[in-house]
């Protein structure tokens, strides 16, 4: 028997050019970030703006910790952390990341709200088939991270 996703006909998507990290809001994202690196005896650095921080986990990987826009609701307390799946674009993010929102529709994700281009490439927030939520991010070419 056929597996389902078998029958699919997308694009590979490889380690090549997908990453993960992970996500993390905060009030204070520079203390935030520097209290993690201190308790995990790494590093961090200023990330795409004043508002997001990146912390260099020592076994391979990244927390970003960001303040989100005053503009957009809170996380819930609990729900603050999630993955984000992370490619670098090409000239135009948006129509990248529209592209790869298909994609992972058709593996069963949903989105949780609109797609939207920031200065630094563009994103959107999903939800796995299960509910949990995270974030898609095409960053532009050049972007801190990518």
């Amino acid at each position: 028997m056929t597996a389902w996703f078998e029958m699919l006909t997308l694009p590979t998507m490889s380690a090549e050019t997908t990453s993960l990290s992970w996500v993390l809001a905060a009030n204070n994202p520079q203390s935030l970030a520097e209290f993690y690196a201190k308790a995990l005896g790494c590093s961090c650095r200023a990330g795409l703006s004043d508002q997001h921080w990146m912390v260099s986990l020592p076994m391979g990987g990244t927390l970003q910790i960001y303040r989100p826009s005053r503009q957009r609701p809170w996380p819930v307390r609990g729900a603050a952390l999630a993955p984000c799946f992370q490619r670098i674009g090409n000239k135009h993010p948006d129509a990248e990341l529209g592209g790869w929102i298909e994609q992972l529709e058709a593996l069963g994700a949903r989105r949780r709200e609109a797609a939207r281009l920031e200065s630094f490439g563009a994103e959107c927030w999903m939800e796995d088939p299960e509910g949990q939520p995270f974030l898609t991010l095409v960053l532009q070419p050049g972007s801190i991270g990518s």
